[in-house]
């Protein structure tokens, strides 16, 4: 029978290292340390190269124990003056009983994942076993110093993110170069954490690493109230990401909208595009007589989706001269069609950030560059990039784009812009279906996921399906963060990922709390199930969604005209002032009442209202200019741009985007 017992056995004699560490006293370095606090222990009856058995009997004092024999529990078994871990796996009677109030017999399965041995700088924790347990080896419950020594990330380049689980007295930390570098994941079914834990790691991240700039991917608009402080957000107000930056796939997109059998019309879009564009240069050449040389070489190489700007007026009349001169009947149809197809998407005042003359016309490169990438950074490195205001046949040619200039700003710096793009709700993307999707984005996020990281261009994906992912990019994360899940396909994908450490942690998916995951990677020491900080309720993603929800049910009435304004592309702010609308014109200044006002106000001044509805008439009639008029507007002085990057290493930076 085994006795329980309250002192070191003859394998647990004390033997001096450095520090204050002492090998062999099993409660020595426990900050809790209670001397009268017996032990319980047990003996390996068996022991393979990955797991091992150990016997081990509880009586009636089991509430002392502090379930040491616990599942999930991690264990140490003394082989010499080194202590093999092993995480409890499973625990049964063999006796297939139990007798309350007696001594109980149990088996304790472990699973082996390293040892800690004792070095010059204290106890070091290594995946490797140098001796495996005999039979008869004592066992009992990791002490705290031990524990520490497992999830210890001794790299300069760490930041702290919550605690290990199963000791809330030991950090849990990360090594933030090798989580950019190496890529990331955090996955886990929705509302267990995923947003919350991306803010709170983003915020270090960007503490950590001032240069690092970051592009959020926000498919539901709740992550500009998570960075008051240090985040740009960029929505369908506010963004400007001119036609001309697309590619003829991405541009194609937005036309057709994913629509087949349209090759023809496609080929016809890319000789009109390279004619527009051409044609934009002769223009530029004209006026400056000293560039004609270098404008004939550079007109040798452009194509349909080389960076340059030309102009949606020049292109839709290329169209009308060529259906002028079209001998036979067969492709006027195809230029008509095309023709209509951009007509109609310039004169919706959804598309106007690609299609505004005053804010897309001429070559903005350089502005446009330096409000998504941060450059200058100034004190908001975060751009948020805010989709669900903009229309859904355009959101995944948006991210094509996004995507593609950040990897060619890596590439063209020579890695002197760094990007941290984070894809929430990847799944939307990249799916795993290859006939899904828009092939565009799948292979500008592919780039930055295989080659992003020699140039300085990371990802990280967020998603609660990874199994509905694309595998051969999700392949490339090398550090993940698994929260809970409880469906089968998701699990065996992060349990094929999961190459170190017990196999067992992974069938804790299921049962994990919110804010609690299982990390594991090339950013953490060995693996570990951990729980993530708090952040503050005023800095949650989605804060100011649920603050407008809180003011409706406290009897706030619902601004309908606004959210009408919203549905039709018009986006009019709470409040408007001259340049507000979506192109740039000069509209009568009118104040708007907020998405919701106290109730009773109902009644309001009818003046009000009926401002409101002639803001909306002007929106619209704006919407509905023709756009040649836009183009004759357009000639008035522009507006204030953004910051842009300085002229000497822009203009260097854009050549090499170029070409």
């Amino acid at each position: 029978m085994i006795d329980l017992q309250s002192g070191p056995t003859d394998q647990m004699k004390p033997v001096e290292t450095s520090g204050n560490a002492v090998v062999g006293s099993d409660d020595a370095e426990d900050q809790n340390y209670d001397p009268n606090r017996r032990r319980t222990q047990g003996y390996v009856i068996h022991c393979d190269a990955h797991h091992a058995i150990i016997s081990a009997e509880v009586d009636e004092r089991v509430d002392y124990m502090e379930n040491y024999w616990a599942v999930g529990q991690m264990v140490s078994i003394w082989v010499g003056e080194n202590r093999v871990i092993g995480q409890t796996a499973k625990v049964f009677s063999p006796e297939d009983g139990w007798v309350e109030g007696e001594r109980n017999h149990i088996a304790v399965h472990v699973e082996l994942i390293g040892e800690v041995v004792s070095t010059g700088d204290g106890m070091r924790f290594t995946t490797g076993i140098s001796g495996f347990p005999k039979m008869g080896c004592v066992a009992h419950r990791i002490r705290s110093s031990d524990l520490a020594a497992v999830f210890r990330n001794n790299s300069e380049t760490t930041i702290r993110i919550g605690h290990v689980t199963q000791d809330p007295s030991i950090e849990a930390k990360i090594d933030f170069e090798k989580l950019l570098s190496r890529h990331f994941a955090v996955v886990g079914s929705t509302g267990v954490g995923k947003s919350t834990s991306v803010t709170l790691m983003l915020r270090k991240i960007v503490e950590a690493r001032p240069d690092i700039r970051v592009l959020l991917l926000d498919p539901h608009n709740e992550f500009g109230s998570a960075f008051p402080r240090n985040g740009y957000v960029l929505n369908a107000n506010h963004l400007v990401l001119p036609f001309w930056l697309f590619t003829l796939e991405e541009i194609a997109e937005v036309i057709f909208r994913g629509q087949d059998g349209m090759e023809v019309e496609k080929e016809i879009l890319r000789d009109m595009i390279v004619a527009a564009k051409i044609q934009h240069m002769d223009e530029a050449q004209a006026s400056q007589a000293s560039l004609v040389r270098s404008t004939n070489t550079a007109k040798q190489r452009v194509n349909a989706d080389t960076p340059i700007p030309y102009r949606m007026l020049d292109l839709l009349k290329l169209i009308d001269g060529r259906i002028g001169k079209l001998d036979g009947k067969a492709e006027k149809p195809h230029l008509k069609s095309l023709k209509d197809r951009i007509e109609t998407i310039v004169n919706d005042a959804r598309f106007q950030f690609m299609f505004d003359p005053t804010k897309c016309g001429g070559d903005r490169i350089n502005d446009v560059i330096s409000a998504i990438f941060r450059i200058p950074q100034g004190d908001r490195p975060i751009c948020i990039m805010e989709m669900s205001g903009l229309p859904s046949e355009v959101v995944s040619s948006v991210v094509s784009v996004l995507c593609r200039l950040a990897f060619d700003l890596a590439l063209s710096s020579g890695g002197g812009v760094q990007t941290l793009v984070v894809a929430e709700e990847a799944h939307r993307y990249i799916p795993s279906d290859q006939n899904a999707g828009f092939w565009p984005t799948r292979m500008a996020i592919g780039r930055i996921a295989k080659e992003g990281r020699k140039y300085g261009a990371y990802l990280g994906i967020i998603t609660q399906r990874p199994s509905e992912l694309d595998q051969t990019i999700l392949s490339q994360c090398n550090t993940f963060f698994a929260m809970r899940l409880s469906n089968t396909k998701d699990q065996d994908i992060i349990a094929g990922a999961f190459n170190s450490g017990a196999q067992s942690t992974i069938a804790f998916l299921p049962s994990i709390s919110n804010r609690e995951c299982i990390a594991f990677g090339e950013a953490v020491y060995s693996p570990m199930r951990m729980t993530f900080e708090t952040v503050g309720a005023e800095d949650l993603p989605g804060a100011h969604i649920r603050e407008n929800q809180n003011a409706v049910r406290a009897g706030r009435e619902i601004n309908l005209t606004a959210i009408i304004s919203h549905m039709r592309g018009t986006n009019m702010p709470a409040t408007l002032s001259h340049g507000d609308d979506p192109y740039g014109h000069e509209l009568p200044q009118v104040a708007a009442p907020p998405m919701s006002e106290p109730a009773g106000n109902s009644g309001q001044e009818t003046g009000r209202m009926v401002s409101e509805s002639s803001k909306i008439d002007a929106l619209e009639a704006l919407a509905n200019k023709s756009i040649e008029q836009r183009y004759r507007d357009a000639a008035k002085p522009e507006p204030t741009a953004p910051r842009p990057v300085t002229r000497e290493s822009g203009n260097s930076l854009i050549k090499r985007l170029r070409g």
